[in-house]
């Protein structure tokens, strides 16, 4: 996992999102999902690239299941695109790079 990767649960959400002014991409994954562990690498070259721009969070949904169903995720990968603590895109599926790119440059 990339440093700077956010690892959070139902207690440090809500302070967490709050602290970053930057998009944050708040990946809802589990560890036994194929999909979800072939798009994390994208999701960590993607922030890495953003000079600060886009970070990177991540909710294991097996261990966070009031944080899945608070946001109604029914279908993992699911990435969800917050700005100032706002959801203001998602993307669901292990969906190629470019396309995750198209939807970031049009939110940062």
């Amino acid at each position: 996992m990339a440093d700077g990767t956010l690892h959070l649960t139902e207690a440090t959400f809500d302070t967490e999102i709050g602290n970053h002014a930057e998009v944050l991409m708040v990946d809802f994954w589990a560890e036994w999902c194929a999909p979800c562990r072939a798009i994390a690498p994208a999701l960590e070259e993607i922030a890495r690239e953003s000079s600060g721009k886009i970070s990177l969070a991540k909710v294991n949904v097996d261990e966070e299941p009031a944080l899945a169903a608070r946001y109604g995720i029914r279908s993992i990968p699911t990435i969800l695109l917050m700005r100032g603590g706002t959801v203001v895109d998602q993307v669901i599926g292990a969906v190629p790079k470019a396309q995750l790119r198209k939807k970031l440059d049009a939110i940062v």
